[in-house]
């Protein structure tokens, strides 16, 4: 910026050193100073003008060219009345750069030429001998003018072309953050939906089959007014559940791991659930383990611990069934839970989520293993039984693991589910 500013003041300087110079050492005629001092006004007013073209990046040609030979016509005139007008005779070489291309070239010759002549001591001391001095003194200042040009003019365009990449970079930044703005609400718009749906899922998969399993007991405790018995072992059924579900809820808000699984692993938990299950739904169920059992990442228990409450929570509401087979197996490369029932079965293709949640578990099952890279198969036919299995590769759940630091739950993870006594609506 300083080098910029003093640039800008060598022609004013230049040409009040030439003319004080000149009016001291030069004739005392009123000719001679009314010469000089018109001269030097109408440079003066030239080389103001000339600043708005000056400033330009790229000026328009036509008026590049006009205002350099103006201007090299007063620096001529000046110098031819006074050589000391040299001073303001550099400015030739400064403003040589509004010129374009090869033109510029032509504008350091042409006041390489004037130059030479300030230094020879004026005009009348260009002959003889003088000319060969002079034509030396020409190709001096044009080199060294015109090297001292060219740099400086590739200095200039190099400034401006930080200067736009300095301003490309603000709009860049001005547009990321803007960008990043934008990405972070978008972030928060999909966590709240993404939380909305583990929600959904966590109440559906605790407390709302929970107050499934009260209702059904309670209303079987209705048909059984005549027999106390029954009754009672009814209402102590759905007490418990009532019970259960409390401490469900309460186990939701801290957001704790599924209570089977707070003290225990997957196949003992699975374990667990199965003869709960059989006991509160009355359908015999039974609980294997295939293959030497591994530990898996908290997350993909949870979710393969969900898929097995879901599906037996269908098998006890829907399926009519006899028996119930839970096989957890661990074949190597892939962790596979499959449950199968020996019910009346279904057609896989016709279901789907209705507003009184009939159809969601499924769905949120599915949704569940995708998310830590497992698959959902169900295969049903009417009258035939159902068949859900839910299969997990082990590159899938060491990645999840990696993934998840030591203390938290994946999504999906965060309540407890309840030990199921009648499941909800699939």
């Amino acid at each position: 910026m300083e080098t910029e500013q003093i640039q800008r003041g060598i022609p004013y300087a230049g040409l009040a050193i030439s003319l004080t110079l000149t009016l001291i050492l030069g004739p005392r005629t009123a000719v001679f100073y009314a010469a000089v001092l018109g001269c030097s006004l109408a440079a003066l007013l030239w080389v103001l003008w000339g600043a708005a073209i000056r400033e330009q990046e790229r000026p328009p040609r036509g008026r590049a060219v006009l205002y350099y030979a103006v201007l090299w016509a007063l620096i001529t005139t000046l110098i031819f009345i006074s050589p000391l007008f040299g001073f303001f005779g550099f400015t030739g070489y400064l403003h040589s750069v509004v010129l374009a291309g090869r033109t510029k070239l032509i504008g350091i010759g042409a006041t390489a030429a004037v130059m030479a002549t300030t230094q020879m001591g004026g005009v009348q001391n260009i002959h003889g001998t003088g000319v060969w001095v002079y034509l030396g003194l020409f190709a001096v200042n044009g080199f060294i003018a015109g090297a001292m040009t060219i740099s400086g003019v590739a200095e200039l365009e190099h400034r401006r072309e930080l200067a736009e990449a300095n301003t490309r970079l603000r709009d860049m930044i001005e547009e990321n953050a803007g960008l990043h703005a934008q990405l972070v609400a978008q972030a928060r718009e999909a966590g709240v939906l993404d939380e909305r749906q583990r929600l959904a899922g966590e109440i559906h998969d605790t407390i709302a089959q929970g107050l499934t399993g009260i209702v059904r007991h309670l209303e079987v405790a209705d048909r059984f007014d005549g027999d106390p018995e029954k009754r009672r072992r009814a209402v102590s059924v759905a007490r418990d559940l009532a019970r259960d579900s409390l401490a469900e809820a309460r186990r939701s808000v801290q957001a704790l791991r599924p209570g089977p699984l707070a003290a225990a692993q997957l196949p003992e938990a699975l374990t667990e659930l199965a003869a709960t299950w059989s006991r509160t739904s009355g359908i015999q169920a039974r609980f294997e383990v295939s293959g030497d059992a591994v530990a898996l990442p908290p997350a993909i228990e949870v979710v393969l611990f969900r898929a097995a409450q879901e599906a037996l929570a269908n098998a006890g509401k829907y399926s009519q069934a006899e028996r119930v087979g839970v096989t957890l197996s661990y074949t190597g490369d892939v962790v596979v839970l499959d449950i199968v029932d020996d019910g009346r079965g279904f057609d896989p293709g016709a279901l789907t989520p209705s507003t009184d949640g009939t159809g969601y578990g499924l769905s949120a099952m599915r949704t569940r293993l995708t998310q830590i890279g497992g698959t959902l198969t169900i295969e049903s036919e009417p009258g035939d039984g159902t068949a859900v299995s839910a299969a997990v590769p082990l590159t899938a759940a060491a990645a999840v693991g990696a993934a998840i630091p030591a203390g938290t739950t994946a999504p999906g993870a965060g309540t407890a589910a309840v030990p199921l006594a009648v499941p909800s609506g699939g």
